[in-house]
């Protein structure tokens, strides 16, 4: 049909006037959906205006096209992409479909298209994305279909829905292959921003009192101190019968408070520093001076250590004719602790609990080191803490004892710690004297609890238990997600990749031995087989079966476990079981630093895994003629079977190790005793079984080398 108020173009002259042939014009016509039967065939003046636009950059735009699927792997090196193949063709088909259509729409979309076929520069394309994001909104961001990115996910293996999430890591590597750049949006959630302390102005903070905890092996007189320092803060009527209603206590010394902590030991301690929660400025170590160094002694320091708090060592008992401060001095600086009089660092006070001496002395250094650390806070903000005991109490409730670190909390005031919410329905300080509000470093015992929180759980003042409400619910499903995608710990079999990953910079090692020469040779030997990528550290030695104190300490500093010729405690083989702490266990001390080694290098293959059977106690040591001692045992777990390896614990350490030579309920031969039965156990060539003992029966199964 013609309108006579325009004019015409044939195809030849328009050919001509590109120099193209006509032929070459009427298939990219074609292509373009604008019919025409010949070279003789007219033009509208906007369809030859279109023509020209498209046709004249054609080469360029049409090699853009070919290229970028070819070249999407040089494009991923230099982080830059053009505009998208697949957006041209989605815009290619909506301006076919427009065109037939004609009017004046047809010319906005003439406009839209002509202006963006026209090549641009080169623009780099950079998207942000959350943590976890769907997949139907990572296709938004990209604008590509989100069937593409399922087929992309499902061709590596992993089946998703459009509605499913996915990982920030996943997305952007799918993102990658579409060329983008990938930034990573720092989202705050209410409940990040909620815990994060904000800095306080200079002239906000004010002197806080310190909060200590006392730790030292057992009976060297931790709670005689504790009683004797209590003892000086109070009046003569209260002396008869202080009570303690909460795991802490204040006293006053010239006018400034210090706060005890009573109830941890380096157990509660460590435990609580592995839930985050470091509430301690000062430790004060108690040492006997008629005992000197022990055990605990040694493993309270390696965990201060390990929580980078200052220490003061109380030598206590200097009232007894037997005791030898001199010593205890000596065997601390062995360890690392070189007390102030001998040029060292270490402040150490004697003391006597009972007879009440040297104790002003110790308040005041505590004092002084408390002065030196700067410890202050701001009173007035919504307080937060950190829950240091919880229980569930008859006519109360849920009680928590907290610890105000910062702010003021007062009765009314709407609470949340961990995934339990409360409102303050009554608080009564260490004397159990009720209060109305409690400022920085005071320990309060609280009602109003939802639930009994976790010790060591943070707590924060909300705006109403409303809010309170949500955000512990929040927390919750939080708390949930954190447990299926709980952080795998340090373990010898995934060591080399982690050091490849750059997240492991420093191995520590927890090492226990049967005798002390073996703990100090296997520390020495690991700790030089550090190299430039990896230092290894031993934190903690000493001898004796690995307890539940150990596996603490292990998941506090994301710790290896070795031990050399001693077993894991029942409960610490559970403990680590369910804090994912890797325990190595070994007879020949090479195996040990040859494991070590392999793994750093990423050779590390077993070839054997124990499976343990079950565990018997010796109960009664029959001796029969001709045969030996036989063993009257009782199974405690699991079961014995009569062609198993067994080793005999005494006291935590193996004492031996080798097969059954038989197995017999009553006078019969039997094949195996289930838990709960008693049996006689013949060991091969071991007669000195005692009453007591530990028979573990386990066999050996092999493993495929990877």
């Amino acid at each position: 049909m013609e309108v006579n108020n325009m004019s015409k173009t044939r195809v030849y002259e328009l050919a001509k006037e590109l120099n193209i042939s006509s032929k070459d014009l009427i298939s990219k016509l074609n292509d373009l959906d604008i019919r025409v039967k010949n070279h003789m065939s007219t033009l509208e003046d906007d369809e030859v205006e279109l023509i020209k636009d498209l046709l004249t950059e054609k080469p360029e735009g049409e090699k853009k096209i070919k290229t970028d699927e070819a070249n999407f792997e040089e494009k991923e090196e230099k982080g830059i992409e053009e505009d998208s193949f697949y957006e041209d063709r989605e815009e290619t088909r909506a301006y076919k479909k427009s065109f037939k259509k004609g009017g004046k729409k047809n010319k906005k979309l003439q406009r839209k298209f002509t202006s963006e076929a026209t090549p641009k520069e080169e623009e780099v394309k950079i998207i942000t994305i959350p943590e976890l994001l769907t997949v139907k909104e990572l296709a938004e961001k990209m604008k590509v279909n989100p069937t593409d990115i399922i087929k992309k996910l499902i061709a590596q293996g992993i089946m998703v829905t459009v509605n499913q999430q996915i990982d920030f890591e996943m997305a952007s590597k799918i993102a990658e292959e579409y060329g983008f750049l990938v930034d990573k949006e720092e989202v705050k959630d209410e409940l990040e921003t909620l815990f994060e302390d904000t800095p306080d102005k200079e002239e906000d903070l004010k002197p806080r009192p310190p909060i200590v905890t006392v730790m030292g092996h057992v009976d060297h007189g931790k709670t005689s101190l504790l009683d004797a320092i209590r003892k000086t803060n109070v009046t003569m009527k209260e002396m008869g019968g202080i009570t303690q209603h909460i795991g802490a206590s204040v006293v006053e010394v010239n006018g400034k408070k210090i706060v005890f902590l009573d109830t941890p030991g380096h157990e509660a301690f460590t435990a609580m520093r592995a839930r985050g929660a470091s509430v301690t400025d000062i430790v004060v170590l108690v040492v006997a001076a008629d005992d000197g160094v022990m055990p605990q002694t040694i493993e309270a320091i390696n965990h201060v250590k390990a929580a980078n708090v200052p220490l003061i060592v109380a030598i206590n008992k200097i009232d007894l004719p037997t005791a030898n401060p001199d010593r205890v001095k000596t065997e601390l600086s062995e360890l690392g602790l070189v007390p102030e009089e001998w040029g060292g660092n270490t402040i150490c006070v004697p003391v006597s609990a009972k007879k009440n001496i040297g104790i002003d002395d110790l308040l005041e250094m505590i004092l002084l080191v408390a002065e030196m650390e700067d410890l202050k806070a701001n009173p007035n903000k919504p307080a937060r803490g950190t829950v240091i005991e919880a229980k569930l109490e008859k006519g109360k409730g849920p009680v928590a004892t907290v610890i105000v670190q910062n702010g003021t909390l007062q009765v009314g005031d709407a609470v949340i710690a961990g995934t339990t919410y409360g409102k303050v329905r009554a608080m009564f300080d260490d004397k159990g004297k009720k209060i109305k509000k409690a400022g920085p470093s005071m320990p309060v015992e609280v009602l109003g609890f939802s639930e009994v929180p976790e010790a060591g759980d943070k707590f924060v003042v909300v705006e109403n238990e409303k809010k309170a409400r949500e955000l512990a619910e929040k927390r919750k499903e939080v708390q949930r997600e954190i447990e299926l995608k709980k952080k795998q710990k340090v373990s010898l079999e995934d060591l080399f990749k982690q050091i490849q990953e750059g997240t492991v910079k420093e191995l520590n090692v927890i090492v226990k031995a049967d005798v002390q020469g073996s703990v100090e040779a296997l520390r020495k030997s690991l700790e030089d087989l550090s190299n430039d990528e990896v230092k290894i550290k031993v934190i903690h030695g000493a001898v004796g079966a690995i307890t539940e104190t150990d596996v603490m300490l292990a998941s506090a500093s994301n710790a290896i476990i070795i031990g050399f010729n001693v077993r894991p405690e029942t409960n610490a083989k559970a403990l680590a079981e369910k804090e994912k702490v890797d325990i190595k266990l070994y007879r020949i001390i090479y195996d040990a630093i040859e494991d070590i080694k392999a793994a750093m290098k990423g050779m590390l293959e077993p070839k054997y895994k124990e499976v343990e059977l079950g565990r018997a106690e010796v109960r009664a040591v029959f001796r029969i003629p001709g045969v030996g001692n036989v063993a009257g045992c009782y199974v405690l777990s699991g079961k014995i079977t009569r062609n198993a390896d067994v080793r005999v614990v005494r006291d935590g350490i193996v004492i031996y190790e080798g097969k059954i030579a038989s197995l017999k309920r009553f006078k019969d031969d039997v094949r195996e005793v289930q838990q709960g039965f008693e049996c006689g156990i013949g060991i091969e060539k071991f007669n000195d079984i005692k009453e007591g003992d530990i028979i573990e029966a386990y066999t050996m199964e092999e493993v495929p080398r990877q």
